[in-house]
This record gives structure tokens, C-alpha cells and sequence, in this order.
């Protein structure tokens, strides 16, 4: 597995490197709290390659494989991971919002698809990727070999923000399209109507799956800190609206509260997991506590 890529940093994979995310509902090829032995695979669909490491069972080794290239490699099957991890980002036009020097909510959440993924990858789960605004963009499906690996890499540093976003409705198709139990990872900035976003979480939870929502926002757009009169656009739509920010800083902060507390309020009731990712906390001390705090018995 290479590291060298954009949104692997040395300093965050050191941080997450004996961190471990379990499930904590029954998915395909995992119990509760438990990452089981990987199933012998005789009697499942074959599904790829990965390189042998050392303590993997021999009798998987494809002699076909080391005739032709030389090198050892296990078979793998699609049930044999223990978790199966599908990561949803969106990418649409307001993920590319910064405020001051900062980095965009995209590349925090690029840096965040990334050392999730490099974590699952690790203990052996499969982890997919799939990319949307108002379609998908990007759907690749979950597999743990390095290789796949290192192709969500290079496609990770070619997303760019994209147009209008509709969320709901790309997360209904969506819950649609995967079969199998698997844990969902929303990273998103969540700007739709929240009630039809639930919905389609909803629909996550009633296929089964397990979810956790991280909430990418920048800090200006919670704290709202502007002084002078401003004109802001719409990242999506380009419209413009030029205001004063202290005529409407109180309503405008008392609005993005109730936005996050009735996702953080609707998810409790639901049982998905709901946090606030600000692009000014690093990101992999925001998961490094995330996961401490999701494992505590």
C-alpha cells in the first residue's frame, strides 16, 4: 500500500495506526463489537487479488499467479472481509467554500475519506467510494486489496467541487443500489432540506445498513464573523446578495443552530452516528476521538 499521495500525511496515519472502527450491527461477515477470522472462502464468489503478507493462509495462494508474475498472492472472496465501509462525498459547488487562508470543506473532506479508508484498509475491510452533487460521479465499489486502494487515492486528488447539489435524492438512489449490509459514511456539508435528508438516511437504516454522518462546515459559516457590509454568492448557483452582518448575524446564527440540532436530533432518535467536522479541528485528532468515543463499551 504506497502513501504517497496528497491526502495521506505522515503525522495523521502515525495518529491513526492503532486505531480500530468495528461495527456495531451485524453486517455482512462481522458481528456486533467483533472483527471475526476471515471466512476460508471455498464456498463464496471469488473477487480479487491481494498480495500474500506474512500469516496468511496458504491454501489461498494462486500458484497461477505466482507462475506468471513471480509473486505470491492470496484469492480473495466477497465475503471474506469482515466489514464492508462505502464512503459518500459529496462534491458538490458549496464543498468548495474556505473562509481566510483555510482549506475548503472538499479537502478537509478529502483528508478525511482518506485515512478512513487507509484505516479500513488496514484491518482488512472492504471500503468503496462514491462521489456526488446532483448524479454520481464516482462509484467504485468496496474491496480491500492495496491496489483498489491506491486507485481511490489517485481519483480522491482529481475531484474538484462540482454544480447544485440534491442530496436526498441521491442518497435514495443510492440506498437502493447497495445490496448487501454495509456501513455508510456520509461526508457532507448537509445543505438540503434536512427533513428530506433524514428520509433518505432513513432508508439507509431500514435496508439495514449502519451510518455515520460526518458534518463537514466551516467555522465562519457557524460562527458567522463578518463585520463590514459583504456581498456573498451562492457557490452552486452564483446568485449574490449583498448585506449588512449585523442586521441579521443573531437570526442568521440562530438559524444554523436549529439546522445542526435537528440533524444531531433526528440521527440520535435513528441511530446513526451524527458529528460536526470544522475544517479549523485537524481531522485526524476529530477521528482519532470520534473513535475512542464510538468503541467505549
Amino acid at each position: 500500500m504506497q502513501t504517497g499521495y496528497r491526502f495521506l500525511e505522515p503525522h495523521a496515519l502515525a495518529r491513526v495506526k492503532n486505531l480500530s472502527m468495528v461495527a456495531r450491527g451485524v453486517v455482512e461477515g462481522s458481528m456486533t463489537g467483533l472483527h471475526a477470522s476471515p471466512y476460508k472462502g471455498f464456498s463464496v464468489e471469488f473477487a480479487e487479488h491481494r498480495e500474500y503478507t506474512a500469516g496468511d493462509d496458504p491454501r489461498h495462494l494462486d500458484y497461477r499467479m505466482l507462475a506468471r508474475t513471480d509473486r505470491l498472492y492470496i484469492k480473495q472472496y466477497e465475503e471474506e472481509t469482515n466489514m464492508r465501509v462505502q464512503i459518500l462525498l459529496d462534491t458538490s459547488g458549496s464543498m468548495g467554500y474556505k473562509h481566510e487562508g483555510g482549506i475548503t470543506k472538499l479537502e478537509y473532506a478529502s483528508y478525511l475519506t482518506a485515512i478512513l479508508s487507509y484505516m479500513m484498509t488496514r484491518q482488512q475491510d472492504a471500503v468503496g467510494l462514491t462521489t456526488f452533487d446532483t448524479k454520481v460521479n464516482l462509484d467504485m465499489p468496496a474491496r480491500s486489496s492495496p491496489r483498489h486502494f491506491n486507485d481511490m487515492m489517485r481519483k480522491l486528488e482529481e475531484i474538484k467541487p462540482g454544480e447544485e447539489t440534491d442530496i436526498a435524492e441521491t442518497l435514495h438512489r443510492l440506498a437502493n443500489r447497495f445490496k448487501k449490509r454495509c456501513l455508510i459514511v456520509l461526508i457532507s456539508d448537509l445543505y438540503d432540506t434536512p427533513e428530506d435528508v433524514i428520509r433518505s438516511l432513513h432508508h439507509f437504516r431500514h435496508r439495514r445498513h449502519e451510518v455515520i454522518v460526518f458534518h463537514v462546515m466551516d467555522k465562519a459559516e457557524i460562527e458567522f464573523p463578518f463585520r463590514d457590509v459583504i456581498s456573498f454568492y451562492d457557490l452552486e448557483t452564483n446568485d449574490r446578495l449583498q448585506i449588512d452582518p449585523a442586521y441579521v448575524r443573531d437570526t442568521y446564527r440562530e438559524q444554523m443552530q436549529a439546522f445542526l440540532d435537528s440533524y444531531r436530533k433526528a440521527c440520535a432518535e435513528s441511530q446513526i452516528d451524527y458529528v460536526v467536522a470544522e475544517t479549523t479541528t485537524p481531522y485526524d485528532f476529530m477521528l482519532s476521538r470520534y473513535v475512542a468515543k464510538r468503541n467505549m463499551p
